[in-house]
This record gives structure tokens, C-alpha cells and sequence, in this order.
């Protein structure tokens, strides 16, 4: 039960730091996946930041072959993103975050899977909160 509190306490911190600080919208703390009900790991938070956070290369590639760049801006509407508040003194291993993609609802398509990326926030002692974004797997490099 201390383990939820706590996880409950993180989120909430986090999520007034992306809608105070950040100006993110429709945000929303979330225990269980809305599209089954079963519980989350911990509780995350969704939300809609104000711009684009990432776009993955190959979505870029095909945004460009596709031409959806009208007016030169190809990457300007924001998604959905899953946030993961953790605190600095927690001891994450890659299984831990694995059992965290694989407990995250399905993208809406006729083959859902989970979210290719989660963004990390991480809270310090100071009270400072760092985002990383943290993917689910490797992922190939840019290209300029």
C-alpha cells in the first residue's frame, strides 16, 4: 500500500510541473490501462504536450516520402505521450521498465501495440523534476 502512495505522490508532482510549468493539457493520472482495466505497474500519467516531443526516424521518413509537410511543417502536432514519474533514488533494471511498456495500453489501429517510447521523469531530492525519453528497444540514429 506505501508503494502505491508513493507512486500516487510522484504523479502527482509530476503532472502539476507538465500543466503549471510546461503547459501540457489533458492530462491524467491513470492506476489501470483505460483499454482493459488492468492495473498499471505504478501509476502514469497521459497527457498532450504543447508541441511535437519526438519523432521517431522512421516516422520522419515517411512523413517526407509521404509529402504531409504542408508549408514546411511536417511535426508540429502534438501526441499523446505516456509520462513514467520515478524518484533519483529508485533502482529501475531493464526489466522493470520492459513490465512497464508491456503493462501500457495498445496504439488505436487495426494492430495495436504499445507506445514505441514513455517519457521519464525523475524527481530529485531538490524537488527539480528531469525528463528523458526513454524507448522501448534500440533505435537508429538520425540521420541529418
Amino acid at each position: 500500500m506505501a508503494e502505491i502512495d508513493h507512486g500516487q505522490q510522484l504523479a502527482d508532482t509530476v503532472l502539476d510541473n507538465l500543466k503549471y510549468q510546461h503547459d501540457w493539457t489533458e492530462l491524467q493520472v491513470l492506476t489501470h490501462s483505460p483499454s482493459n482495466s488492468q492495473p498499471l505497474t505504478r501509476p502514469m500519467i497521459s497527457g498532450l504536450p504543447p508541441q511535437r516531443l519526438y519523432v521517431h526516424p522512421d516516422d520522419q521518413i515517411a512523413m517526407v516520402k509521404s509529402s504531409a509537410a504542408p508549408n514546411g511543417k511536417i511535426f508540429d502536432i502534438p501526441e499523446v505521450e505516456w509520462v513514467l514519474p520515478t524518484h533519483v533514488s529508485e533502482k529501475w533494471t531493464l526489466k522493470a521498465f520492459a513490465a512497464i511498456f508491456d503493462s501500457l495500453p495498445g496504439q488505436p489501429s487495426p494492430h495495436p501495440k504499445r507506445p514505441k517510447r514513455i517519457v521519464l521523469a525523475t524527481i530529485h531530492a531538490d524537488s527539480t523534476i528531469v525528463y528523458y525519453l526513454l524507448h522501448d528497444g534500440i533505435i537508429k540514429p538520425r540521420q541529418n
